[in-house]
């Protein structure tokens, strides 16, 4: 399968510069492939939401280029903002109208014909169908953020973007929306969010891409990103206290942990030598009796951070 019929998203070198000289975007590629759930993680102010407002046509680009199932966004616009759903961060809607008027106007604004069937069935998806007389003044923050999908949902789009989608909602109506993506994964359309919870991304998204003023990091299966960049740590409970570290254990890099019943070592299990087989011998050889031992493996969370502080210190 060629590259292109892979991608339903191409963008090249793009960038984006404000009045003022403030780069939010430094020549960012990215695939994004047909089908996928890609979770874009970076602090506030990284460039997440610019990249994705150049994509949608609300933000134009200082340099490079998008395609949209391989329309350009400029040339071919009215096509790449048919086929794109967009999910804000801000709960932006009219106060007055009902549930159901406001997603029968998103539909018709796309030029698409009424399909009353087509509404009833994203209502009932999204737990709304009770509430579609309902004006939206009435509905709670959680419902607001359901019906925000629904209208980036009625023209029928192949792909869906998710801006902060569970900002501000409660960890039960969260996994809800959680099963929701993939369910609309599962239905063909594609799917990016950005995200600050990384438990979201570790949830539920396939690939993940790391977002720093301005830059992609990386992007990488989420498995493959844990797999190459996780670090694992070994554990150890002590039978007795240990105020200070013998001299010999010095060189393992070890930390004193549970006012110093622990002992905590961190290592790259993919090295052929991780150095545990002499660590213990050392350890037994100053006398020091193993109760108990735990390994644990790092957290995306955990890589996500180390990410952040290695470009920031690059950068600087």
């Amino acid at each position: 399968m060629r590259l292109d019929d892979q991608s339903i998203i191409s963008i090249s070198n793009l960038s984006k510069t404000y009045e003022g000289g403030f780069h939010a975007l430094k020549g960012i590629n990215l695939e994004i492939r047909r089908g996928e759930i890609l979770a874009l993680l970076g602090p506030n102010g990284a460039g997440k939401t610019t990249m994705i407002s150049i994509i949608c046509g609300i933000v134009n680009a200082s340099g490079g280029s998008v395609t949209v199932d391989g329309h350009d966004i400029v040339k071919n616009y009215r096509i790449t903002r048919e086929r794109i759903g967009l999910v804000p961060q801000e709960l932006a809607l009219g106060s007055f109208d009902t549930v159901w008027d406001t997603l029968s106007f998103s539909r018709g604004l796309f030029g698409k014909k009424p399909d009353p069937a087509y509404l009833e069935k994203i209502l009932k998806e999204l737990s709304l169908w009770e509430k579609r007389k309902e004006v939206l003044m009435a509905l709670s923050g959680g419902m607001k953020r359901r019906v925000l999908i629904a209208k980036a949902l009625v023209h029928e789009p192949s792909v869906l973007f998710l801006d902060e989608p569970t900002a501000g909602v409660d960890v039960e109506l969260r996994k809800d929306m959680w099963a929701l993506v993939e369910q609309l994964r599962q239905s063909g359309v594609t799917i990016i969010l950005t995200t600050h919870y990384i438990e979201e991304a570790e949830a539920i998204a396939d690939r993940v891409g790391v977002i720093n003023k301005g830059e992609l990091l990386l992007v990488d299966e989420k498995q493959a990103l844990m797999h190459k960049l996780g670090k694992r740590q070994l554990e150890i409970e002590l039978e007795s206290t240990v105020t200070l570290l013998p001299e010999p254990l010095n060189r393992f890099n070890l930390e004193l942990a549970d006012d110093g019943k622990q002992l905590v070592y961190t290592y790259d299990p993919h090295k052929t030598h991780t150095g545990i087989d002499e660590l213990l011998k050392t350890i037994a050889a100053q006398g020091l009796i193993i109760k108990d031992m735990n390994t644990v493996k790092s957290s995306l969370e955990e890589i996500f951070v180390n990410l952040i502080k290695t470009s920031g210190t690059q950068a600087a």
